[in-house]
């Protein structure tokens, strides 16, 4: 478990692939239970130790996930969350170049719980949800281009999805038809920056994760760096 901030009402974590935020059928171990497991021997806390899920990023995905460690980070961040006041950006790597350079992708999404899978339309659809994101070719290699992607709004595999709807999946994304899965598992996607004012102190938090490791991540992330 990596770390990247931490003070008293709050914890960022740089989530690894494979691991889930909250519990589900699976009956893995969440982060979240790790965490406080974590608290309670950093700080010696006795009894129960509070840690609240403030958002959650797709078990397959890798990158930035924000907890509480108080109710009133709880609650606070959540009310940032629900204003749009916490700007989330991602790192995908995509199989296709996208059409444009740079666009704004406005979409219909209805969730299917069978098969756990996001249906993407075109148009206004009865029990869809709209969902809005803006991406940016920031580096280009021989097989694979690198996205940036802010989120404008939060749908369930809103990125995976809108990304496939236009000819552009996920590598590893065998979900939303990529080609072969990664080794190891998971997708190349990455929560790679949060910022937002910071609920209690009011100070500004921009924490962006570390590139992952894998060769590829580096090659695109030190093009796009160029």
């Amino acid at each position: 478990m990596e770390i990247v901030y931490e003070d008293n009402h709050l914890i960022i974590v740089n989530k690894a692939c494979g691991e889930i935020v909250q519990g589900d059928r699976t009956g893995d171990e969440p982060l979240v239970e790790t965490l406080k497991q974590w608290i309670k021997e950093k700080y010696q806390k006795p009894g129960n130790v509070f840690c609240g899920v403030i958002h959650r990023i797709d078990r397959p995905t890798s990158g930035l996930v924000v907890f509480a460690r108080t109710s009133k980070g709880l609650s606070r961040m959540n009310e940032l969350f629900r204003k749009g006041e916490v700007h989330k950006t991602y790192w995908a790597i995509v199989q296709n170049r996208p059409p444009k350079q740079t666009d704004t992708l406005t979409h219909y999404l209805v969730a299917h719980e069978k098969g756990n899978r996001t249906e993407v339309f075109d148009a206004p659809k009865e029990g869809a949800q709209k969902a809005v994101l803006k991406y940016r070719v920031i580096a280009e290699g021989e097989r694979y281009h690198l996205l940036e992607v802010e989120l404008l709004t939060g749908r369930k595999h809103q990125i995976r999805a809108q990304l496939s709807h236009i000819g552009c999946p996920i590598k590893g994304d065998l979900k939303y038809g990529a080609r072969r899965s990664n080794p190891g598992g998971g997708i190349s996607l990455q929560s790679h920056r949060i910022c937002f004012q910071h609920p209690v102190s009011k100070l500004e938090i921009d924490i962006t994760a570390p590139v992952p490791p894998q060769p590829l991540w580096q090659a695109l992330a030190a093009a796009a760096s160029e």
